[in-house]
């Protein structure tokens, strides 16, 4: 039985969002987790009131709600800086736009309750995933998860899913080589992951698309597929070379 979670929240300009999102998500962790938890607001830079709000929530939920502002961009960077500096045994992250449904936060934690798994990931592609997203956004997916996996050698059915936790233990070893700051990271912590034997394990998801979501699907996997390429060109690093 872990003793300790950190669920981070990434945020770039979510001021419309943020506080709706984590008056839902505490009382979810109150009623559900039953060992330390908190919520980390990861500010990525934002132009609007989104660090107030944080700062605001953080007050309402003491001990509960901790605000970070991070000066850069990029979801990669906002979780590095969190899980690297956690005190908790482990970290994980959900979008802002709750499009994975809340009960699914107690199935990715439990592999680590149980001692089976170092890495946890959602995926909306598994058979026993429930999803409600566009056909353009599914062919995109599944095409990008395919390209991973044959040149990768990956075995993972949804790399890009924002819903992930990991042993902090192992967050710290593999995170300083995760060189992408942005989209990639996900695939790439995914890659250098399994090619250095750490146990990874799915989570298929109920998952909803946010129709006002402002990701780029199209331009998100361009970025993805250079970053496959950056990767498999310079070599995926061992952890204890």
């Amino acid at each position: 039985m872990i003793d300790s979670f950190d669920l981070v929240i990434p945020c770039y300009n979510e001021e419309h969002v943020l506080e709706n999102t984590i008056d839902q998500v505490v009382p979810f962790m109150q009623q559900n987790f039953n060992f330390q938890w908190k919520i980390i607001i990861a500010d990525n830079a934002s132009t609007d009131a989104t660090f107030k709000i944080a700062k605001k929530l953080e007050q309402k939920y003491k001990n509960q709600v901790v605000a970070m502002h991070i000066p850069l961009k990029g979801r990669g960077l906002a979780l590095k800086n969190a899980w690297l500096t956690s005190d908790a045994e482990v970290c994980g992250y959900m979008d802002v736009d709750l499009s994975t449904d809340l009960a699914d936060l107690k199935k990715l934690v439990e592999p680590f309750n149980l001692g089976i798994a170092d890495i946890t990931y959602g995926s909306r592609l598994s058979s026993q995933s429930k999803t409600s997203r566009g056909w353009k956004r599914e062919i995109i997916s599944r095409s990008y998860v395919f390209i991973l996996n044959f040149f990768a050698r990956l075995q993972v059915s949804d790399a890009q899913c924002g819903f992930k936790a990991i042993s902090t233990e192992v967050a710290r070893d593999i995170l300083p080589l995760i060189e992408d700051s942005g989209w990639f990271f996900d695939s790439e912590l995914l890659i250098v992951a399994q090619h250095n034997s750490i146990r990874i394990l799915e989570v298929p998801v109920t998952w909803t698309d946010d129709p006002d979501s402002r990701v780029d699907i199209l331009k998100t996997a361009i970025i993805d597929l250079k970053g496959i390429w950056r990767v498999l060109r310079g070599g995926i690093p061992k952890i204890y070379e």
